[in-house]
C-alpha cells in the first residue's frame, strides 16, 4: 500500500471541460498514479466508468490501450468526445449506464471514479454538476453498483482501480468486490483538504458520524481488485 502526496502530473493540459462537468482534481490524480503502475499492452481492453472530461480515458488511450469511456451526464460525453479528437486519440465514449452499455463485453482495466460524497438526500440527482459527485446518505450508492458488477466486466485477471472517500467505508467495499470473486485490497491513500461541498454538509456529517467534529482534511483511497 502506498500513501502519496499527489505529486503526480496532473491530467492532460488545456481540457475542455464545460459548466457541469466534473473537473479533474485530488482523486483524479490519484487514480492516474495507480494506473500508472499497471501494465498496459496495445491490446488491452480498458473501460472507464464516470469518465467526466476524459482525463483518465485519454491517459489510458495514450499508452496504447483500446480505451472505452463511459457516462450518464451528456455534457460529459461531449467533453471526452472533444478532448480526444484535440489530441487525436482513438477514444470510444458511451452515454448511459455503464452496465448496459457494455454488456456482454470484458474488458482487462476497470477504471472508477464514481460519485462517492455522502448526501442527505436519498435520491441520486438525475441532472447539474452534483451528479457527479452526490451517492446517497452513505456515499455508497453508485460504488455497490460498481463492486456488484465489476467482476462479470472482467476478463481473468483483469483489474479494477475505484477510488472513493474513506467516509464510505472502505473495508465495506474490499469485501463486497471479494464475495463478487474478486482479491481486493485498498492499494494508496492520501489526505487532501475538506472542499466546499463537505463544508457545506459539516453538521449533517457530524450527525451521521461520517466525519469528527472540526475536521478539515479527507481521506482518499484507490482500491484494486483482480478476477480471480
Amino acid at each position: 500500500m502506498t500513501s502519496t502526496g499527489l505529486t503526480v502530473a496532473t491530467a492532460p493540459a488545456r481540457l475542455f471541460v464545460p459548466p457541469g462537468v466534473y473537473r479533474p482534481q485530488a482523486d483524479t490524480r490519484l487514480l492516474a498514479e495507480a494506473l500508472a503502475h499497471e501494465e498496459l499492452g496495445p491490446a488491452a481492453e480498458v473501460m472507464e466508468i464516470g469518465t467526466g472530461s476524459g482525463a483518465l480515458a485519454l491517459r489510458a488511450a495514450v499508452r496504447g490501450a483500446r480505451v472505452t469511456a463511459v457516462d450518464v451526464s451528456w455534457p460529459a460525453v461531449l467533453a471526452a468526445r472533444v478532448n480526444a479528437f484535440r489530441r487525436r486519440l482513438p477514444l470510444r465514449v458511451l452515454h448511459g449506464d455503464f452496465a448496459a452499455r457494455t454488456r456482454g463485453r470484458r474488458f482487462d482495466l476497470i477504471l472508477a471514479n464514481p460519485p462517492y460524497v455522502p448526501s442527505p438526500h436519498a435520491r441520486l440527482p438525475s441532472h447539474g454538476p452534483e451528479r457527479a459527485w452526490d451517492a446517497g446518505p452513505a456515499g455508497r450508492a453508485v460504488i455497490d453498483r460498481i463492486c456488484a458488477r465489476a467482476s462479470a466486466r472482467l476478463r481473468p485477471g483483469g483489474v479494477l482501480l475505484m477510488v472513493h472517500s474513506a467516509m464510505c467505508g472502505p473495508r465495506t467495499t474490499v469485501d463486497r468486490l471479494e464475495r463478487a470473486g474478486m482479491s481486493a485490497q485498498v492499494r494508496m491513500r492520501a489526505s487532501v483538504p475538506w472542499g466546499p461541498v463537505l463544508r457545506s454538509r459539516r453538521d449533517w456529517l457530524e450527525s451521521r458520524g461520517l466525519a469528527h467534529e472540526g475536521e478539515e482534511w479527507e481521506e482518499l483511497v484507490v482500491i484494486r481488485a483482480q478476477r480471480l
